[in-house]
Formats: structure tokens, C-alpha cells, sequence
């Protein structure tokens, strides 16, 4: 089984102290998510919320989907403040753009400086529990909308003046405690079926989340969560795997580590990247942070595997720095050791991800 190598992209770096670049201007973003795909990455995730400033994560995808060919797009939706219906067209049209390799990372927000540019919540009357229970929600809604289209509900008929076959559109009529959705979806069902949901995951209200509506989920082995350390790889996976034993789970999400990363030649000039950079801002991470060289790295993710993570999502401290060598000498290092792919098999993402496209719960149904 492949051990999936994702990158993580945030600004230019994970780092708050990595050098300034042209983050307003696309083609830096491209640049970055071609290199990943150069080291055969899975997927590459781009970080998002309302109170950052910065590109879209879900047009940065959209614009470097026609200039990539087999790696994942996996942009941040903040389920607190929007609304699945537009998501779900957002991320399908995603799909279509990218002939299959969409995916999203859903998140919630309890940031009162991202409630205030809203003016509709009360960020103080917000509990953990109840922003997790709205973004399950949110994915059902969204996996709702992506099956009310059949996928033979094209028609295309200019003769006959025919787009759609009405029958093979449904409505969803979904009624929670957060939305209320009737549907369809104004967009066709994406060539996957069903886009990657994924998720992070560091403690139990997340590893709910992560259980109920997730393909992919992003744990921080021997970090730091809310509630304190998160314990080693073999810990977290227990996280994720004891809250989908809770609600009968069937089918297992796949599991990658997180990890920020500063690699050079040698250990002692890594280290000292970080301390320098520390100096300047320092650096406060949720996950771990690996400073060392490239077979230091390799050895460290061969214990992840050891453990049963399916994979390892880096964030590169300094994109002009990590990334080409995550890229460029992690990569063919993990091929070397026979850990990960030598060449893309798949060019979908549930392809790359060993999954099958799921059926389509409203095909025969009559609406």
C-alpha cells in the first residue's frame, strides 16, 4: 500500500518569520503546487480563513488545475460561515475544472475577528461542540447535493432543445438544526462522485468530526492540541479509529501525520535555520516540527508507516527552501526505500487514494 506524501501550503511558509513572496499573485501559488506534483505528492492542501488576507484557496486551486495533471487540489472551506449549497458548487466545479482531483479540508472558526466581519453570530455563545456538529452538517449537505444528479442526467440534445433528464435530478430536502436544503445542485454530479472531504484532527470533538464525514484525516503526532500533547503516530490513529468504532463506521478513513519541516544537508544547519528565524517571529505549531536532514526525515516517516499512518501531510517552514527539497530528495528518497510512489497510477484523487467512486444514493429514486 502507498504511503501518501501530501504538502501542506500556507503563505510562504509555515513559519511566521519565512521570507515575504509574491502571495497576491497566482502564478506563485501555481509554482508552488507544480513543484509538489514534480515530487509526486497525492495531494497539496491550501490554507484558508476570513481573517487572513490573501487569494481564495478554492480560485488558487481552480487556477492551477488546467496547468496540473495528476496531483490533488485540496482547498480550506470554513464551514462557520458559509453555506454548503455554495460550497458544493464551488468544489464540484473543482472537479469538473481538474477532470477528478478535487477535494476540500473542512474547518470551523470560533475567531471573533471572522464572526465580526459576518455581524450574524455571537462568537461568545459558540461551544466547540456545536461548530463541529455544523460542519458535519455542512458535509452531508454538500455530499447530499453532489448525488442529485445522476450521472447520466446530461442530455445535451440540441435537436430537441434538451439539457437534463428532469427524472434523474432529485431533490434532497435535508432539514438539521443548522441548514435547511431542498436542492438540487444547479451543477452536475463531479466526475468523481464524490470530491475528497478530509480533516484535522488533534482532539475528541475533531476526531468526531473526522469519523462522521471524512475521507482523509490530519492528525498531529507528538503535537500539541488544544487539550495538551497529542501523543505518538500509534495514538493518534487510536483517536480517530476509537471515534469511528463509536458511530459504527464500516468503511475506515485513511490517516496521515502532520509535520513542519526545515531540511538541509545537514542537521545542525536546519536547527539553526529555526533558531534564526525564532528570533524574528516564533514559530507556534499545532503539529511537530522536524529539523534535520532528508535521511533523518525518511527514517522518521518509515516509523509512521511502521505505526499505520497511510501517510504524512509536511508543511515546508520556508516554501523557496522545504518544498523543493521535500520535492526534489524527500520524494526519491521514500521511492528508494520503497515507501511511496515512483509514478502516478491514477489520475483522480480517490484513483491515487486507492478509492472507488461511490454510487450515487438517489440513482432510481423517484423524486
Amino acid at each position: 500500500m502507498t504511503f501518501h506524501l501530501a504538502v501542506a501550503l500556507k503563505d510562504t511558509g509555515w513559519h511566521p518569520a519565512a521570507p515575504p513572496g509574491d502571495v497576491l499573485e497566482p502564478d506563485f501559488w501555481v509554482s508552488q503546487i507544480q513543484e509538489a506534483e514534480r515530487g509526486l505528492a497525492t495531494l497539496v492542501t491550501l490554507e484558508d480563513g476570513f481573517a487572513r488576507r490573501g487569494l481564495d484557496s478554492v480560485l488558487i486551486a481552480l487556477r492551477a488545475g488546467p496547468v496540473t495533471s495528476h496531483v490533488g487540489l485540496v482547498p480550506t472551506v470554513v464551514a462557520t460561515h458559509t453555506e454548503p449549497f455554495h460550497v458544493s458548487t464551488q468544489i464540484a466545479t473543482l472537479d469538473w475544472v481538474t477532470a477528478g482531483r478535487a477535494g476540500e479540508r473542512i474547518k470551523v472558526s470560533a475567531d471573533p475577528a471572522e464572526a465580526a466581519l459576518f455581524g450574524r453570530r455571537d462568537p461568545s455563545s459558540e461551544t466547540r461542540e456545536g461548530l463541529f456538529d455544523e460542519a458535519i452538517d455542512h458535509v452531508e449537505v454538500q455530499r447530499r447535493l453532489w448525488d442529485s444528479w445522476e450521472d447520466d442526467a446530461e442530455i445535451r440534445d440540441a435537436a430537441t432543445n434538451r439539457f437534463v433528464d428532469r427524472d434523474k435530478l432529485h431533490y434532497i430536502d435535508f432539514v438539521g438544526s443548522h441548514f435547511a436544503v431542498r436542492g438540487p445542485s444547479i451543477t452536475p454530479r463531479p466526475p468523481q462522485g464524490q470530491p475528497i472531504v478530509t480533516a484535522l484532527a488533534h482532539v475528541d470533538t475533531a476526531y468526531r468530526l473526522a469519523a462522521r464525514c471524512a475521507d482523509l484525516v490530519f492528525t498531529t503526532p507528538d503535537g500539541v492540541g488544544r487539550d495538551g500533547p497529542t501523543g505518538d503516530a500509534a495514538t493518534t490513529l487510536r483517536g480517530v479509529r476509537s471515534a469511528e468504532a463509536e458511530i459504527g463506521r464500516a468503511e475506515p478513513a485513511q490517516v496521515l501525520g502532520d509535520l513542519v519541516v526545515f531540511l538541509d544537508d545537514d542537521a545542525t544547519a536546519a536547527s539553526t535555520r529555526w533558531t534564526r528565524l525564532d528570533g524574528e517571529r516564533t514559530l507556534r505549531s499545532d503539529a511537530d516540527v522536524f529539523a534535520g536532514t532528508v535521511d533523518q526525515l525518511a527514517t522518521k516517516l518509515e516509523g509512521w508507516a511502521a505505526a499505520g499512518l497511510d501517510g504524512a501531510r509536511l508543511r515546508p517552514a520556508v516554501a523557496e527552501h522545504d518544498l523543493p527539497r521535500i520535492a526534489r530528495d524527500l520524494a526519491p528518497e521514500l521511492a528508494r526505500r520503497g515507501l511511496t510512489r515512483t509514478a502516478y497510477e491514477a489520475d483522480t484523487l480517490r484513483g491515487l487514494l486507492g478509492l472507488a467512486k461511490p454510487a450515487d444514493r438517489y440513482a432510481g429514486v423517484q423524486s
